[in-house]
């Protein structure tokens, strides 16, 4: 996957119409991008930022059937959360793993009650299913998490979900839609939506933002996937029309993993504020999360607030032998969930129904909203089944139901740090007998090595310091201290790769260690 080969698409045949054209390279937009591209549509999609820049890189690494929206009656999504939930572990094996979830009872009606719950949770899966829940005894429940607060401790539930790393199946999705003749291009923003004199939408203007090139690309379908920002290309297609989405911000925080020890996750189904808590092992470390906040404005890099990070650190307190405090928090990260505004403007946001809501414009631009990971590939489906119908395209059925996403392995080694490249290993590790430097460890806290950052230039479109360190190895989100003090050698040896020089490497450091500090908690 290569950037300047996708450019050359465009340059190459400017006068040509796409069948589909996606805004956004998150989540929804990737997979409408592959959903499209997989149908045989001529397919370009258009991100402003880095794929998964946004909410797509900053989840709580769950590929779920969504317990909680059990608990509120939401069953229709359940029932397709968890059927998506096992296709995507089918369809990429090498990125979806079974996980061991724990939910601790402290008084003795809390198992029964959630017995019942998760054998309806397991029915559900149906054939789909991870592996059958149960109640476990108390010391059975220690056993499994022995750092586990023991007073009042009656026992335990134990369920299965999946667990992913959400940024590597971005970047997996692009390349799968590029290997079926899609384009995929970063770095490129939509500032004008083209229409025709009868005002339907027949295409964009898009700017490259590393060249400050602009192109006119035209297309028979444009599809608004741009997540929290679709409202600004809503702006942009009608003046003053009214918002669709109310962002919800997620907070998270790394811990070591002295802090969860055991291989499972907890997951706390009731808080004080009627919010679920997970505390679940990822890459070595533990991600606790999650919030549920009502924001009013929108950005690339949300910052989580005093009340939020008090809530989380306050709350693991509670459940953990050992209370993290702000010095132990490797990593603190936020998101903002595309919600679907409700009619009522009173709702809480933390009941605002997480399934997906797609919105057809008069002008017959398709917009995709709220929705999660785990449905991606449905939303995808559903998107697309109506950008065909409105654009007039040849009706074609969706093939992603048991297509296999690039880097597909069926049996994977998690104990190696490189599996989540997948069938890509093999070509690592080529890479790094060639060059045996490639194998060094880029930091002493951090698995990563040398090689990931030239194959994340080669071959996943990494064009920043913050692209390799955030989304393709995963730093920034494990240890945010850390992946400041590998910076200067990732930028030497992506300068090197990209033809860069000296003040190119300056630039990026000065502004990724900006940015990482909003990753940094420091003492009061």
């Amino acid at each position: 996957m290569n950037r300047d080969q996708m450019l050359n698409n465009l340059k190459i045949s400017p006068n040509k119409v796409w069948d589909v054209l996606v805004i956004g390279g998150g989540a929804s937009g990737l997979g409408a991008g592959l959903d499209a591209a997989t149908r045989g549509y001529q397919t370009i999609l258009l991100e402003q930022s880095d794929f998964a820049k946004g909410t797509s890189s900053r989840s709580t690494k769950l590929v779920h059937g969504g317990v909680r929206y059990l608990a509120q009656g939401d069953i229709s999504l359940v029932l397709e959360a968890l059927h998506e939930r096992g296709l995507l572990r089918q369809n990429a094996p090498h990125l979806v793993k079974n996980q061991a979830f724990i939910i601790p009872n402290y008084i003795w009606w809390d198992g029964p009650f959630y017995t019942i719950g998760m054998k309806v949770y397991d029915m559900m899966a149906g054939k789909l299913g991870l592996g059958p829940s149960e109640h476990i005894s108390k010391e059975d429940t220690l056993k499994s998490i022995p750092n586990l607060s023991e007073e009042g401790l009656t026992g335990g539930v134990i369920y299965y979900d999946g667990q992913f790393d959400d940024a590597r199946l971005a970047i997996n999705l692009a390349q799968t839609m590029v290997e079926n003749n899609g384009v995929a291009l970063n770095y490129f923003e939509v500032i004008r939506l083209l229409k025709t004199d009868e005002g339907i939408i027949s295409g964009v203007e898009a700017i490259d933002k590393e060249t400050g090139n602009k192109y006119i690309i035209k297309a028979k379908a444009v599809i608004n996937a741009t997540g929290v920002f679709v409202d600004e290309i809503l702006q942009m297609n009608e003046p003053g029309a009214k918002k669709i989405v109310k962002p919800s911000q997620g907070v998270h925080v790394i811990l070591d993993k002295s802090f969860l020890q055991g291989d499972s996750a907890i997951m706390i189904p009731k808080t004080s504020d009627g919010r679920v808590l997970f505390a679940v092992p990822w890459h070595g470390k533990v991600v606790v999360g999650t919030t549920d906040t009502p924001v009013q404005s929108t950005s690339l890099e949300p910052r989580a607030l005093e009340e939020e990070i008090d809530f989380i650190l306050s709350t693991a307190a509670k459940y953990l032998k050992k209370d993290p405090t702000r010095k132990d928090v490797l990593s603190i990260f936020a998101g903002l969930r595309p919600l679907a505004a409700p009619e009522d403007d009173a709702s809480e946001t933390k009941e605002i129904s997480r399934g997906h809501k797609i919105i057809v414009s008069l002008t017959g631009l398709v917009t995709i909203i709220g929705g999660k990971w785990t449905t991606y590939r449905k939303m995808a489906e559903d998107t697309i089944d109506k950008a065909a119908m409105i654009a007039g395209l040849e009706e074609r059925k969706c093939v992603t139901t048991n297509m296999p996403i690039h880097g597909y392995v069926a049996q994977v080694d998690f104990n190696d740090h490189l599996y989540i490249y997948g069938s890509d290993k093999i070509d690592l590790k080529k890479l790094q007998i060639q060059n045996p430097a490639l194998g060094n460890q880029l930091h002493p806290d951090l698995p990563f090595t040398a090689v990931e950052v030239i194959w994340a230039v080669r071959n996943e479109m990494a064009r920043t310091l913050d692209d390799v360190l955030a989304r393709r190895v995963r730093a920034l989100f494990l240890d945010a201290r850390a992946s400041v003090q590998m910076a200067p050698e990732v930028a030497r040896l992506m300068a090197d790769e990209l033809g860069f020089d000296q003040s190119w490497i300056n630039n990026q450091l000065e502004e990724y260690t900006k940015m990482a500090k909003g990753y940094v908690l420091e003492d009061k």
